[in-house]
């Protein structure tokens, strides 16, 4: 077999193996964003399952606080329902807003605050809300590792051919950042 001949196949299966093992960073990649995302719907299903109890245990003490209970319920029942990822970050972050309202509703009962149950509940939501924080950070990182391989050489030359799509970060809104301003008077 003549040289020239044995360098192209050598060129072309080098190239070839370059492209299978770019191929698979980037499903790794996909994947790792994924199940970050995964995480995030876990905790945030975490949230949405103390909610109940907390409007409930708060009902007890502050029936007459109906807009703000049912606030709550609305904006949950709210970013349950929504699937796409740039909404469902505007229903997540509306939902904290609401939580927020009820938290410092309580303030203004200090029977409530004293219940157990209330404490306790109070206190896994908190929990909660960092463990939602920190999957969202995690998430977005795994998210913009995906972009940098998808949107850089030569990433870029295997991703577009092979169906790789851009994956969304969860963003908040500029105003999750800031406290909740609250109406006692509702």
């Amino acid at each position: 077999m003549p040289t020239p001949m044995i360098v192209a196949l050598v060129v072309l299966a080098a190239a070839l193996l370059g492209v299978v093992l770019l191929y698979n960073r980037l499903v790794r990649a996909r994947v790792r964003a994924d199940q970050a995302w995964a995480q995030v719907d876990t905790q945030l299903q975490r949230r949405h399952d103390l909610l109940p109890n907390l409007v409930a245990t708060v009902r007890a003490y502050a029936g007459h606080e109906r807009a703000t209970l049912d606030a709550v319920t609305s904006a949950r029942a709210a970013a349950l329902a929504v699937r796409d990822p740039s909404e469902r970050a505007t229903a997540e972050d509306e939902l904290s807003e609401q939580v927020g309202r009820l938290l410092l509703l309580a303030e203004a009962y200090p029977a409530l605050q004293a219940d157990q149950g209330f404490q306790a509940l109070a206190s896994e939501l908190s929990a909660t809300e960092d463990r939602i924080a920190f999957a969202r950070g995690f998430a977005n990182d795994r998210v913009r590792r995906y972009r940098e391989l998808i949107t850089t050489f030569p990433g870029v030359i295997v991703a577009r051919p092979f169906g790789f799509r851009d994956r969304p970060m969860f963003d908040a809104d500029g105003g999750a950042a800031r406290a909740p301003s609250v109406d006692l008077e509702t």
